[in-house]
C-alpha cells in the first residue's frame, strides 16, 4: 500500500538476516517499518538499531482495512495527482559485487511494467495465479502480483514454497468448489526442477495418472513462465513431457522490469527469450578499447511489431554484443548513489545491463549468453557461453544440477570449470565421454568438481562470483581434468 499513498515501499524478507534488514533500512533512510507479530521481536531489534518507527499489524488492523477490487482505481488516483515520476519501490540488487544497491522505481516505472505485461501476456480478471514467489524481487511483486490485482484477477498465495503443495494446487485437488480455478503459473527453474523431482517420486511409477495430469493442466492452465535464472533446455522439455505446457521465458531485472518476452502465441523455443517488450528498446553493442560503445544492432517493440536495424555484417546467423535497454520501465537511479548510476548508463542514456546477448537473424529473437564478466568464457581464442555448457551437461540423465565458469589460466586466458550434482555416484570419465558427443572439445570442462548440492540465492540464481572464488582456492582444486 505504499505505492498508493505517495510513499515509498522497500520490501525485505523473513530470510534476510537482521543484519541485512538494518542495512536497507538505514541505506534507503526509511522511517516506518511495517511487519506482522511473527516477526515483531526481530523487527523491534531493527527498529531499535535503526532509530526508526515500527508497526505491527495485528488481527484488528486487517480487518479494519478496505480491500479494493483492482488496481486501476489507485493508479487513475496517481495520475490526476501529478506523482507519477514520484518514488514508488526501492528494489534491493542481490549484491554480488559489493553491497546491494537500491533500485529506485517511480510510479511510472512500475505503472508502464504492468501495463505492458498486462498487454503482453493477455491478463484478464477471469485469471488465477499461483503465486509461490517472494515479494521483494520485481518477478514476485510485479509479474505475479501487481499485475492480476491490476485487472481483478485473484492470486492464490502460499506461505512457502512446497512442491507437493503446488501440485496439489495446479492439479486442482481437495479444493472447494468456489475455490479459484488456476490458469497462470509463474516460477523460477529451481521450482520447476523441484516440481519435476516430486512428480517423479508420487507419480512416475504410476502411468494411469501421466495423461490426466498432462490433459488437466493443459486444459485448465493458460499460461506457465519461467525467469530470473537460465531455464535449461532440458529442463523445458522434461516439464512439456509431464505437462503439455512450453514455458513462456523471458528476461528482466530490477532495474528495467522485464525487457524481452517469447510472443504469447508463438512455438517459445527453448533457450530464447523473445523480442522487445512494447515500449521497450534494446540495442546490441561492442566496446572498444577508449571505452565508447558501437551499436551493432538496435531492436523497440512498437505495439504488436518489432522493429530490426542492423549495422553490422553479421558473421553467420548471429549478433552478438553487450545488451543495452532504454524505455519507461527503466528505473531512475540507485539511491544515493549518484557515481554508481552515472557508470550503469551510457552517454546517450542506455543502462548497460552487463549481459551478452545474441540475436538469431533466421528466428527473429533474443537469447541470453550470460553476465559479460562471468558466463562469456574466453579460452584459446574462443568466446562460450557458460549457459550454453551448462545445458550440454545437463543433458545428461544422471546429472542434476551444475554450474559452469572460466577459471583463470596463463596458457589459454581462461580454462572451463564445472561444478555438478549426480543423482547418484558416476565417474567423471563418464561425463566427459558423453559430452564429447555433444560438443566441441574446446568446450568441454577442463576442471569438474562433483558436491552435493549448488547454492543459490532466493530467486535460483548462482553467485558465480562466490563459485569462482572456490574454484581459485587451492584446496578446492581436487577434481577431475579432462
Amino acid at each position: 500500500m505504499g505505492h498508493l499513498d505517495v510513499r515509498t515501499s522497500v520490501p525485505v524478507s523473513s530470510l534476510h538476516p537482521q543484519s541485512m534488514i538494518e542495512y536497507f533500512a538505514s541505506d534507503s533512510e526509511s522511517k516506518l517499518l511495517i511487519t506482522i507479530p511473527q516477526y515483531s521481536e526481530l523487527m523491534h531489534t531493527v527498529a531499535t538499531n535503526t532509530k526508526t518507527t515500527l508497526m505491527v499489524l495485528d488481527n484488528n488492523f486487517r480487518e479494519s482495512m478496505v480491500v479494493k477490487q483492482n488496481l486501476k482505481q489507485d493508479l487513475g488516483e496517481l495520475q490526476s495527482r501529478d506523482v507519477l515520476n514520484d518514488n514508488a519501490l526501492i528494489i534491493y540488487t542481490s549484491g554480488t559485487t559489493g553491497y546491494p544497491k537500491g533500485v529506485v522505481l517511480t510510479h511510472n516505472n512500475i505503472t508502464n511494467q504492468i501495463e505492458t505485461l498486462v498487454d503482453a501476456w493477455r491478463w484478464t480478471s477471469n485469471d488465477a495465479i499461483l503465486h509461490v514467489l517472494p515479494l521483494h524481487h520485481i518477478h514476485g511483486l510485479v509479474n505475479a502480483l501487481l499485475c492480476p490485482l491490476y485487472v481483478g484477477a485473484k492470486c492464490v498465495m502460499l506461505p512457502k514454497f512446497d512442491a507437493n503443495d503446488v501440485w496439489v494446487h495446479l492439479l486442482g485437488i481437495k479444493t472447494k468448489p468456489e475455490s479459484p480455478k488456476i490458469s497462470v503459473f509463474m516460477a523460477v527453474p529451481t521450482v520447476y526442477m523441484k516440481l519435476v523431482e516430486e512428480y517423479k517420486a508420487s507419480f512416475e511409477h504410476d502411468p494411469k495418472i501421466h495423461e490426466y495430469i498432462k490433459t488437466n493442466l493443459r486444459s485448465k492452465i493458460r499460461l506457465m513462465v519461467s525467469g530470473s535464472a537460465p531455464l535449461p533446455v532440458p529442463l523445458y522439455e522434461k516439464w512439456l513431457e509431464i505437462t503439455g505446457h512450453r514455458l513462456l521465458e523471458r528476461y528482466g531485472m530490477s532495474e528495467i522490469g522485464m525487457c524481452l518476452s517469447q510472443l504469447y502465441d508463438s512455438q517459445r523455443e527453448p533457450g530464447y527469450v523473445g523480442v522487445p517488450l512494447k515500449g521497450c528498446s534494446v540495442r546490441l553493442t561492442e566496446r572498444d578499447d577508449d571505452d565508447n560503445y558501437k551499436t551493432l544492432l538496435e531492436c523497440t517493440g512498437v505495439n504488436d511489431n518489432v522493429k530490426v536495424r542492423l549495422n553490422t555484417i553479421p558473421v553467420g546467423d548471429a549478433v552478438v554484443g553487450e545488451l543495452h535497454v532504454c524505455g519507461n520501465s527503466v528505473f531512475k537511479e540507485y539511491y544515493n548513489k549518484p557515481d554508481v548510476t552515472r557508470k550503469e548508463f551510457t552517454d546517450d542514456h542506455w543502462f548497460k545491463t552487463g549481459d551478452t546477448c545474441q540475436y538469431s537473424i533466421e528466428k527473429k529473437i533474443f537469447k541470453i549468453l550470460g553476465r559479460t564478466n562471468l558466463d562469456v568464457i574466453k579460452t584459446g581464442g574462443y568466446k562460450l557461453s557458460a549457459l550454453e555448457i551448462e545445458t550440454k551437461i545437463l543433458s545428461h540423465p544422471n546429472v542434476v544440477d551444475c554450474a559452469v565458469v572460466g577459471v583463470p589460466d596463463k596458457t589459454w586466458g581462461q580454462i572451463v570449470a564445472a561444478l555438478v550434482v549426480f543423482d547418484r555416484d558416476l565417474p567423471i570419465d563418464t561425463l566427459q565421454t558423453f559430452l564429447k558427443h555433444k560438443m566441441a572439445s574446446y568446450g568441454i570442462p577442463k576442471i569438474f568438481k562433483v558436491v552435493k548440492v549448488i547454492p543459490k540465492n532466493i530467486m535460483g540464481k548462482v553467485n558465480k562470483t562466490e563459485l569462482l572464488s572456490a574454484f581459485l582456492a587451492k584446496e578446492e582444486k581436487v577434481c577431475a581434468k579432462n
